[in-house]
C-alpha cells in the first residue's frame, strides 16, 4: 500500500504524522510494534533515511520507544501533555 504524500512539504513530517495518527486512533495500541524503517520506506515510497527521521521524531515526542535489535514500539502515554510538563 502506497500512501500519497505532498512533496511540497517535508515528507518525514507527513510520515511521522501518519504514524502518530495511527497511534492516537488505536490502530497501533500501546506496546504494539510500529513498522520498521524498511517497512515505512516501502509503504510510503520514501528513502530509508527519511523513514529514520520520522521514527526519531516520534521517539523524541514520546510516542514510541526503541529496543535495540527488536524494533520500535508504541510507548505508554502519560496523562500529561508535553505542554503540561513544561509548565
Amino acid at each position: 500500500m502506497s500512501t500519497e504524500l505532498d512533496r511540497t512539504r517535508p515528507v518525514w513530517r507527513q510520515v511521522a504524522a501518519a504514524i502518530g495518527a495511527r497511534i492516537v486512533s488505536g490502530e497501533y495500541p500501546v506496546g504494539a510494534r510500529v513498522p520498521s524503517v524498511v517497512e515505512l520506506a516501502a509503504e510510503f515510497g520514501i528513502a530509508t533515511s527519511t523513514a529514520q527521521k520520522a521514527l526519531a521524531h516520534l521517539k523524541t515526542e514520546g510516542l514510541i520507544r526503541a529496543e535495540v535489535g527488536l524494533g520500535s514500539f508504541v510507548a505508554e502515554r502519560s496523562e500529561e501533555s508535553p505542554e503540561q510538563r513544561e509548565a
